[in-house]
């Protein structure tokens, strides 16, 4: 025969998973707004390199004359509108997921970051944005001598 110990949380483990399971799936749901569309939010990939940060993001769609890149007191915004093509008004869509709107991201620079120069290019949906790092100065010895 085996011995189990008793443990009063075990009962409330299932409990909590299924409670937690209900937030999540509410949570991950797509946020609707009063007109029925979709918040418009793109997806940001953020790459630390040896010489450099790089922001890949997702536009998908977008023409690059409605993207805006600005740095301002050492804040990166990438700002712009996601427009729907035309009005159509007598087609009767099934489902339509696709996100339109106008969208801002803003990231704060690590101070290893020269906001000087900074490259941005757009192809295939992604906008790269090339952030080049600066060499931190490195402490200075000074040999202090005894008397």
């Amino acid at each position: 025969m085996t011995l189990v110990r008793y443990n009063p949380n075990r009962l409330w483990g299932g409990l909590t998973r299924d409670i937690d399971s209900v937030f999540d799936s509410f949570f991950k749901a797509p946020v609707f707004r009063a007109s029925g569309d979709y918040d418009f939010m793109p997806r940001v990939d953020i790459l630390d390199e040896k010489d450099s940060v790089k922001i890949n993001v997702e536009l998908p769609g977008m023409k690059k004359d409605d993207i805006k890149v600005t740095v301002d007191d050492n804040v990166l915004t990438i700002s712009g509108e996601h427009k729907h093509e035309s009005e159509e008004k007598d087609k009767n869509y099934i489902r339509s997921e696709r996100c339109y709107g106008s969208f801002s991201r803003s990231f704060t620079l690590p101070d290893d970051v020269n906001s000087e120069k900074i490259k941005a290019d757009y192809k295939d949906g992604i906008l790269t944005v090339g952030l080049t790092k600066i060499e931190k100065p490195k402490p200075k010895e000074i040999t202090v001598e005894v008397k």
